[in-house]
């Protein structure tokens, strides 16, 4: 996680979500959420398809409106402010379509007419994304991550002050994911922009922002930095392991200490999680010993936010 984001930045609000709630139907997506942006901070909202994030980002852009609750941009609501918040705020959804047979400087000058942007900036941003080799290209035959740094160039030819963005990242490479996140971080630090990010890459929250904000059925369930998350579980580290031999019957509570154990009897493998690993991981490789077992693997690690979240509601983030 980026640990250079100055505190200077919190005492600038710049998004505020009071009490909000949105439902369809009888599905209630969002529900009773109210979280706070400062400038400069760059904000993760995670949580499993279903959870409400993309609801909840579609409201702060203006594209729907809350049942109840209030939203305010820079101490302004959307409804009368269009087109001033139009001005300061940057998107980019999960799908971007763009016209198949115009090129990339085309497409870009299109965009930059909707704000009376001169052709310098058009070229600013054919740099700042990487697309020098691409300009006279058709969009229809960019690659992916192609299309993908076209669609957050487009988003930033306002010089938003703020970035609402959904899964930017999602089905590119490793080399082209890093790409994006090194255009966000130079923002950030050039220009103080506050980011809403949705992602399912934990690495990619991890990586780019500030604070963590953990949604599941439309509710906020734990929120915080990655340091103060992890930390708080009193199970920091996470054992993972394989096991050969007469697994039959195997029953761990034998162990002389009481531990954390979930156990897959079909794979052979378990999951050990562990708050004093000097004391409690010992006594987990003595049972094994005793009990004539082969360790074929095992792997510690960290506690992730992906283990986090298994915890709080027994599914996992990318369900």
């Amino acid at each position: 996680m980026n640990t250079n984001f100055s505190n200077n930045f919190k005492k600038n609000i710049v998004i505020d979500v009071r009490d909000v709630c949105k439902s369809f139907k009888q599905v209630k997506a969002v529900d009773d959420v109210s979280m706070k942006i400062h400038r400069g901070e760059f904000v993760a909202l995670l949580g499993p398809n279903g959870a409400g994030k993309t609801t909840l980002v579609e409201m702060i852009e203006g594209i729907q409106k809350p049942d109840a609750g209030q939203i305010l941009i820079k101490n302004r609501e959307w409804t009368g402010n269009e087109k001033v918040l139009h001005q300061i705020i940057g998107l980019s959804l999960q799908e971007t379509r763009f016209i198949d047979k115009l090129t990339v400087i085309e497409t870009l000058r299109l965009f930059a007419s909707f704000y009376d942007l001169t052709s310098d900036r058009v070229e600013e941003i054919i740099e700042l994304a990487g697309l020098e080799e691409k300009r006279k290209s058709y969009v229809g035959n960019l690659s992916g991550g192609q299309k993908q740094r076209l669609a957050l160039g487009i988003a930033l030819l306002n010089k938003p002050e703020i970035l609402l963005l959904d899964e930017p990242t999602t089905g590119l490479d490793p080399t082209a994911r890093r790409d994006i996140w090194n255009i966000l971080m130079l923002l950030k630090e050039e220009r103080a922009t506050s980011m809403i990010l949705t992602t399912h890459y934990m690495e990619e929250a991890e990586f780019l922002c500030d604070y963590i904000i953990l949604i599941d059925h439309g509710r906020i369930i734990r929120e915080g930095d990655l340091d103060k998350l992890l930390n708080g579980e009193s199970h920091n580290k996470t054992v993972e392991f394989i096991l050969q031999g007469n697994l039959q019957n195997i029953d761990f509570s034998q162990i002389d200490v009481p531990l954390d154990i979930s156990w897959d009897e079909n794979n052979s493998r378990g999951k050990l999680k562990l708050e004093n690993i000097e004391k409690e991981l010992p006594k987990f490789l003595e049972f094994i010993n005793r009990k004539n077992l082969i360790l074929q693997s095992l792997e510690c690690r960290k506690t992730t936010l992906n283990d986090l979240f298994l915890s709080l509601t027994g599914r996992r983030l990318h369900e």
